[in-house]
């Protein structure tokens, strides 16, 4: 017998113990959906000087290699390139770069229209900071979710302070939560009511609400890393992103790790951590990533990094070896 026959975590089709972003979005729109990042021009207020200066530590500088580019041709890029590679049933806009509700309200409401109006767009993605989010921000998001379904990602990292601090982030926990129940107490008002014992109810919300956390970052050590992780379970998010920290060339965590400041995870300490946080993670959240990629030429460490099936594989393996799943210690 398979180990998908005899898994029994319920959100999953295969001997996934987790929810992919893969099974959500074929659950929810009927098949393959593409995500297509998109850079539309955008700053943020930690290199702006509105928060502080120079980035996330981790982040790259400079833009990416779509900026100058029209929001049309990135689309039609990124959908020719999923193309090529499954049929997709759609594709998701997803304005990636920097933070995507940082600008006035007309500017914003213009992308918004545009990246949301694209051929073949199932659902419109959109990155942000939980402190970027003042009320004629949630008022947009709102009316936008009136003609296609919205997902808003927010960028946490870790609910410690000192990390937050170290990292560069410019905003405290208390900030992020503040932000981050603005948001979902719009996504709750906009959000149709659910039958409790709907099991795929959650499947039809017009705003969704996501939340990255980064594994591997600089003075943390497991304690500190599944805090966030319960911390953020206690928000209870529709969706979690799970990075591992990737030192990149040209950036600050760069300079730390050659000079011998930052010592990055090893795989088996990142898969024992992650499956951790998996098992404290309410089961209905969408684990919409599990690892990460590094821009192509750009990974200095940690090399194992790049062999993200064999990451994802650990992680499954694990979970079955502890006869586990997402949510199993959830509170």
């Amino acid at each position: 017998m398979a180990q998908k026959d005899t898994n029994p975590y319920i959100y999953s089709d295969s001997n996934k113990r987790y929810m992919t972003y893969d099974w959500y979005m074929k659950t929810r729109f009927g098949g393959k959906v593409a995500k297509v990042p998109l850079d539309a021009g955008f700053t943020c207020p930690n290199k702006d000087g509105s928060r502080g200066t120079g980035g996330c530590i981790f982040c790259l500088a400079g833009s990416s290699s779509s900026r100058g580019r029209s929001l049309a041709e990135q689309y039609e890029d990124g959908v020719r390139t999923a193309s090529r590679k499954w049929k997709p049933a759609g594709f998701i806009p997803y304005l990636q770069a920097n933070t995507n509700t940082y600008s006035d309200a007309g500017t914003l409401e213009r992308i918004w229209k545009e990246a949301s109006s694209m051929q073949g767009a199932l659902m419109l993605d959109i990155a942000t900071r939980a402190d970027c989010l003042p009320e004629y921000v949630l008022s947009l998001i709102a009316a936008v979710s009136g003609s296609i379904p919205v997902t808003v990602e927010l960028g946490l990292q870790s609910s410690d302070d000192g990390t937050a601090g170290l990292i560069n982030r410019c905003h405290t926990f208390a900030e992020f939560t503040e932000g981050y129940g603005k948001l979902k107490e719009l996504a709750d008002t906009v959000n149709p009511e659910y039958p409790a014992e709907g099991r795929f109810a959650f499947m039809s919300k017009r705003i969704t609400v996501c939340v990255h956390i980064i594994n591997g970052l600089p003075g943390e050590d497991r304690e500190t890393m599944m805090k966030t992780a319960r911390d953020v379970a206690a928000l209870k998010p529709d969706m979690v992103k799970i990075h591992l920290l990737h030192v990149l060339r040209g950036t600050e965590l760069e300079r730390m790790y050659l000079s011998g400041g930052y010592e990055p995870m090893s795989s088996m300490e990142y898969v024992s951590v992650t499956c951790d946080q998996l098992e404290v993670l309410p089961a209905e959240t969408c684990i919409a990533r599990i690892t990460g990629d590094a821009p192509e030429g750009k990974l200095v460490a940690p090399l194992w990094s790049r062999k993200k099936t064999q990451v994802t594989n650990d992680i499954d393996k694990e979970l079955f070896r502890r006869g586990s799943w997402q949510g199993k210690l959830a509170r």
